[in-house]
């Protein structure tokens, strides 16, 4: 699963820390989502999705797309 998290939070100027706190997990599980070593459970999408303005299905995508 690939995704454009990274984009998005420097677009809205968000740190890794801030987007972390705001969703209840540590800023290096962000960062292992931005650098596609994790996939988020389904809430965590959500709130990242929530978070950066986008719907779940814009920020993440399927590998081979």
């Amino acid at each position: 699963m690939k995704n454009i998290i990274r984009e998005k939070r420097k677009e809205l100027g968000l740190s890794q820390e801030e987007l972390a706190k705001r969703c209840g997990v540590s800023r290096q599980t962000v960062n292992a989502i931005e650098n596609n070593k994790y996939d988020p459970t389904l809430a965590l999408a959500f709130c990242l999705a929530r978070e950066l303005r986008l719907p779940v299905d814009q920020l993440f995508f399927p590998d081979w797309l």
